[in-house]
């Protein structure tokens, strides 16, 4: 079952049993991939709605930062469950330690010694963990690595 099936059904069910807030969180993911289909004129794959939920649940994170920075806890909260949500329909995401293993052995394979290399690791590492991490922490990690 594709990614944009599972949301038409958890919709269904979510209409179902009521949930207002899974509904309105889902609709507004279908609508963010059907505006993409549109303006792309194009049916997107699995590959492609997952790059759209990554987007959506990188914007939910800064928006949780910006609301504990601003005393409001209570949008937080609210956006963390959406984050939660949406973080259900994405592969699972690398721990650290797997992030750190997989950049180690990059850095080994591209010869990288310095802070100034991470333009030679970055473009060989992202392929790898497409989906699975989001670019600032792989970033943090390698610059890490390499200081």
């Amino acid at each position: 079952m594709s990614i944009k099936e599972q949301l038409t059904a958890d919709l269904k069910a979510a209409m179902k049993n009521k949930d207002t807030a899974r509904r309105d969180l889902i609709r507004s993911l279908q609508a963010a991939i059907k505006q993409k289909e549109v303006d792309e004129r194009i049916e997107l794959d699995d590959d492609a709605v997952i790059k759209i939920l990554m987007a959506e649940a990188k914007r939910r994170r800064e928006t949780i930062e910006a609301f504990e920075q601003a005393g409001r806890g209570e949008d937080a909260a609210t956006e963390h469950q959406e984050l939660a949500m949406i973080e259900a329909y994405l592969p699972k995401q690398l721990s650290q330690e797997e992030l750190k293993a997989l950049a180690a052995a990059v850095i080994a394979e591209v010869g990288a010694t310095s802070a100034k290399d991470i333009g030679k690791v970055m473009p060989v590492l992202m392929p790898k963990v497409k989906g699975r991490a989001d670019g600032r922490a792989v970033n943090e990690v390698v610059r890490e690595l390499l200081s």
